[in-house]
């Protein structure tokens, strides 16, 4: 049986490659998760690897798909494409690489759509296929450097318009990862310069990218008959004739 794309991603983090790219995903999952409040976050993906740790949000679990993989608890198996999750009852959650190891990603974008509350927030990283890294995979003859595919691989544009159809809105976004393909630790340290440098002159080249974005829900506008004003009828005054006296007695208006 083939093994799962998502678990050779979790084989692959433990490589020279995965290592980088890890200490810079969960430097930005950490600070796009600081600040978000709720009741309950949940993780889909890589169990052993925890993304929700800066956090302050009660309740949290995170999802496998196999038994046995993770070891963080409290754990969850499931297939990311049916969550077990009642309907808006998620505030926040978070995807590493969940999308292009899904055999079928729009089903997940739709199940994170369903689970999460209005305002709820979703966290995203993903490879990108037009840096460095991307072109590499694309060349034949060439050993793959990350273990998704570059057909897979879902681009940061094609992800933007997913977010729309679904009502999610964009708010945040980061590329990284600038080093040219390298296979060993040494090479990897070698190109640390890399990352300030494309950050600023070609920041959309980036190796991967992690974004958030909220679920927006349209407020119901409430459109009812135009209902016509009575008008008071007016009172006319009585007319005072000029040089008439009235008798008046207590008690009279």
């Amino acid at each position: 049986m083939e093994q799962p794309l998502i678990l050779e991603l979790e084989e692959w983090l433990d490589t020279p490659q995965g290592r980088y790219v890890a200490a810079w995903e969960a430097t930005q999952f950490s600070g796009m998760v600081a600040n978000a409040f709720g009741y309950h976050a949940i993780q889909i993906g890589l169990p052993h690897w925890d993304l929700l740790q800066a956090n302050r949000i009660p309740h949290k679990a995170r999802v496998a798909i196999e038994p046995g993989h993770g070891g963080l608890e409290p754990m969850v198996v499931a297939e990311p494409e049916n969550l077990p999750f009642d309907t808006q009852s998620v505030d926040l959650l978070v995807l590493p690489h969940g999308l292009e190891c899904a055999p079928n990603p729009h089903q997940v974008l739709r199940e994170i759509e369903r689970v999460l509350v209005p305002e709820g927030r979703v966290v995203i990283s993903g490879f990108n296929p037009w840096s460095l890294w991307g072109a590499r995979e694309r060349l034949p003859g060439l050993d793959p450097l990350v273990p998704v595919p570059a057909p897979l691989q879902v681009s940061l544009p094609r992800l933007k318009d997913w977010f729309k159809l679904l009502s999610f809105e964009l708010d945040r976004g980061r590329f990284g990862c600038y080093a040219p393909p390298s296979f060993t630790d040494a090479w990897l340290s070698r190109w640390a310069f890399m990352e300030k440098a494309g950050d600023r002159w070609w920041p959309v080249c980036g190796a991967v990218y992690v974004v958030s974005a909220v679920k927006r829900v349209a407020s119901p506008t409430l459109v009812g008959p135009a209902w016509k004003r009575s008008r008071k009828p007016l009172r006319r005054r009585a007319a005072v004739a000029a040089g008439r006296q009235f008798n008046t007695r207590p008690g009279d208006i």
